[in-house]
């Protein structure tokens, strides 16, 4: 299982994953043009909707788009894990960093630092 990929996100249909790609894609979209981009019928596209809010991948909000009242549907934004950056109370000295000098001090000191931690674990 990917770590980028939630459990969630791994039980949706073919239609229901194209659906949340798209908002993800267009970091939001209204949902009177979401089903007319997918090509399914509005039912089925308030159906993948539905089933997105369920799973807590999108948010939605009331709208008027285009004179109509509409809901305006956003992907839901993922929690970012700092601790992958850390070893032990090292952060990792490659951010910000455009070229990585694997053979920097401050790299193999975290680089141990990493494994004494795992080992520890």
């Amino acid at each position: 299982m990917s770590s980028s990929v939630s459990q969630a996100e791994q039980e949706l249909s073919d239609e229901e994953r194209a659906g949340l790609e798209l908002i993800r894609e267009t970091k939001g979209i209204h949902q009177s043009e979401f089903w007319k981009e997918l090509d399914v019928s509005s039912r089925q596209g308030s159906r993948i909707v539905t089933t997105l809010l369920e799973k807590d991948l999108i948010d939605r909000f009331e709208t008027v788009h285009k004179g109509n009242r509409t809901y305006f549907l956003r992907p839901v934004s993922s929690d970012l894990n700092f601790a992958l950056l850390m070893a032990g109370d090292m952060l990792s000295p490659m951010i910000g960093e455009e070229s990585i000098n694997k053979t920097s001090d401050a790299f193999s000191q975290w680089v141990m630092n990493l494994a004494f931690v795992e080992y520890q674990e």
